[in-house]
């Protein structure tokens, strides 16, 4: 079923099936052959996220070897169960799970090798947004009816129909023409905006609109085939101000158009695409590709990235090394893409996609920003046309005051611990944060939200700019950015659902090993937990704000004759290049080098397990500042989540800590050994 035709009733036959159970022993036996049915596969993976379905060390893989490679990093009651290849040698062509399958990153590495590997239908409770919209783009089918997998059970043919039912339009004629890159042949050739000069696209109901719904309608694009005035639900294609790719994605993506297009194929509108390296400054140091043996396809990926862009002669970001940052004069800039486009490109009111998913990064700004996968990508570049999916917005209302010391890492971690959001009631929806804990924050702590709404499951998150934007274009960019009278939510425009939290209340958050929902405060931990590591680092969390409060701890640290003790590892990553300078100038880097940390120059290093940080054996533990601790993220250690503070005073005493913790337990006349 390559090709799903509407011209007549397709029907999807019986396969066979693949239950993701909780007991590893039940997916074993599927393997060795024996079939089971839902009832005897128990309880489902709940959470099952794409670095586990495809672990991020393979990803230099973008053609018909990942294969070889689904669910390889799938952890089962401890255990990683199956192993290359064992899919496709088993002969399955449909998966189960629970709920919020395919959380976490923008890799269509997942549904690709799924579907390479003769998977063609994957059931789940519940699909997380970026997950199932890359299915639909290689045409992979997903579907919630479970009662249509109990008539495959029974060996019954299921009509194409039922299992696209409750789709929007656009996704359903997406995977009847067999995916994005034949849809976007056929209906995007030729698209134009709908509205150019107003915030309101003809047809289009008077009254008040949210900041994302105005920056939507402004970029609106009419296709003959999507509604020109869209509800929230459908399917639309609306122009991007600019669309960016990193190295992971951008083989894929030229593969992708190669054979589609025989390489005859131009860029739309080149000017508006950014090409970043930022996973691979450190990758000959990264023990998972050290491990497997694939340094060597870093660097031929890095190389076809390279040629992509001087073929299309596109705006490009290229890693900087260790040893080239010693003989940096402060020309070469680099970073993370997300923390890039905020410092370099994106402004208030634009549309900004990438191929990852915290493009959400800058909403911070006020744009409406998020993350698509390499078909969506491949077909933007080569149509200007970007597919959303109109999305639920949610008012998230921060009040009260901050307490000293809680960081906006501790409320998006109580955030993700709220019962809602870890049901994924709110998948897909925008997050508008407001109120005066907003007010009051900087553009980097705001960052920090809006980049982890992708830990949320949502769409993206946004902030209204205000005086605060305006300060940061003008200190970080020198741009007199002038707020337009339209960039801000109307009294009264309309939400799905609003989320009020009290701030006053809040202290030093954590999320367990294995789930960014799984938090918990630090002051309720029952027992201590000793590290063997500590992060600082990546889009998240290797901002200036960020490296403020590393240096401040730390520094405290080293005034009570504290450093970190001999059995910790502390590595402190810069987001960019102007951060590292920043600090460099501030005169961190003295603090951090006294402290005993390594200082990396700016990648997404351990957080993507692309570089040291990265654990390497299974009973080391680390607390890290990412966004992220699914199965194997950063290794195949356990890693706890934490603000910037509680990091760097965990590094201290060796043990998960918060910084009060920290100082109440010095106060006491507490001294580490090796002080």
């Amino acid at each position: 079923m390559n090709n799903l035709p509407a011209e007549h009733e397709a029907l999807f036959a019986p396969a066979r099936i693949l239950y993701l159970s909780e007991d590893p022993a039940l997916i074993a036996a599927q393997l060795r052959g024996e079939r089971i049915t839902l009832a005897q596969a128990g309880a489902l993976r709940n959470d099952v996220s794409t670095d586990e379905i495809t672990p991020v060390h393979i990803m230099s893989h973008y053609d018909d070897k990942l294969a070889r490679f689904p669910y390889t990093g799938l952890r089962c009651g401890g255990v990683d169960p199956i192993a290359p290849e064992a899919v496709a040698r088993g002969g399955f062509g449909i998966t189960v799970a629970g709920k919020r399958y395919g959380k976490g990153s923008s890799r269509e590495h997942s549904p690709a090798a799924e579907r390479l590997a003769g998977i063609r239908l994957v059931f789940a409770e519940s699909f997380e947004r970026l997950y199932r919209q890359n299915a639909d783009n290689i045409g992979l089918i997903t579907c919630t009816d479970f009662s249509l997998l109990e008539q495959l059970e029974h060996g019954q043919a299921v009509p194409l129909a039922a299992l696209l039912q409750g789709r929007d339009a656009l996704a359903q004629a997406i995977l009847r023409e067999g995916g994005l890159l034949r849809f976007g042949q056929r209906h995007l050739r030729t698209v134009h905006r709908v509205s150019t000069q107003t915030s309101t696209a003809p047809g289009t109901a008077p009254g008040p609109r949210t900041l994302f719904r105005k920056i939507i309608e402004r970029k609106l694009l009419h296709t003959g085939i999507t509604p020109a005035a869209p509800a929230a639900g459908d399917g639309v294609f609306v122009q991007a101000d600019w669309r960016f790719i990193h190295e992971y994605y951008t083989g894929m993506a030229a593969h992708l158009l190669a054979t589609t297009f025989n390489d005859a194929v131009e860029m739309r509108d080149p000017q508006s695409i950014v090409v970043f390296e930022d996973h691979s400054a450190y990758v000959e140091e990264s023990p998972a590709h050290l491990r497997h043996g694939l340094v060597a396809n870093m660097h031929a990926m890095m190389r076809a990235q390279r040629d992509f862009v001087a073929r299309h002669r596109l705006r490009e970001y290229r890693t900087l090394t260790e040893a080239e940052s010693l003989r940096d004069d402060g020309r070469h800039v680099a970073g993370i893409s997300h923390a890039m486009m905020a410092e370099h490109h994106a402004l208030p009111g634009q549309l900004v996609v990438g191929t990852d998913s915290h493009t959400t990064h800058s909403g911070a700004l006020g744009c409406a920003a998020y993350g698509v996968g390499t078909t969506d990508m491949a077909n933007a570049f080569v149509t200007g046309a970007v597919r959303l999916t109109l999305p639920r917005e949610i008012r998230i209302v921060l009040e009260g005051r901050l307490p000293e010391g809680v960081t906006a890492k501790d409320v998006v971690l109580h955030l993700l611990s709220m019962p809602d959001m870890r049901r994924g009631d709110h998948i897909g929806c925008v997050f508008e944060f407001c109120g005066p804990v907003i007010e009051g924050m900087d553009i980097d702590e705001r960052a920090t939200l809006t980049n982890m709404t992708a830990e949320l499951g949502g769409l993206t998150g946004i902030v209204a700019p205000d005086a605060r934007t305006v300060a940061f274009l003008r200190e970080r960019r020198g741009i007199d950015f002038i707020i337009e009278d339209w960039m801000r939510s109307d009294d009264g425009a309309a939400c799905a659902h609003e989320v009020r939290v009290d701030c006053s209340t809040l202290g030093p958050m954590l999320a367990a090993p294995g789930d960014p929902g799984r938090g918990i405060a630090v002051e309720q931990l029952d027992a201590p937990v000793r590290i063997d590591m500590a992060y600082g680092g990546s889009c998240t969390a290797g901002k200036r704000e960020d490296f403020v409060h590393y240096h401040a701890v730390l520094a405290w640290g080293l005034s009570h004759g504290l450093r970190v003790p001999p059995h910790v590892k502390l590595f402190l990553q810069y987001g960019t290049t102007a951060v590292r300078d920043w600090c460099v100038a501030q005169g961190f880097d003295a603090t951090f080098e006294a402290a005993g940390a390594r200082m990396l120059q700016p990648s997404c290093g351990a957080c993507a397990n692309c570089g040291p940080g990265s654990s390497s054996e299974a009973t080391q533990v680390t607390i890290s500042a990412i966004n992220r601790n699914f199965p194997g993220r950063s290794g195949p250690g356990q890693v706890w989540l934490a603000s910037p503070p509680t990091v760097m005073a965990s590094a201290l005493a060796g043990e998960v800590m918060s910084f009060d913790q920290l100082k109440a337990r010095v106060a006491a006349g507490w001294r580490p050994a090796n002080a």
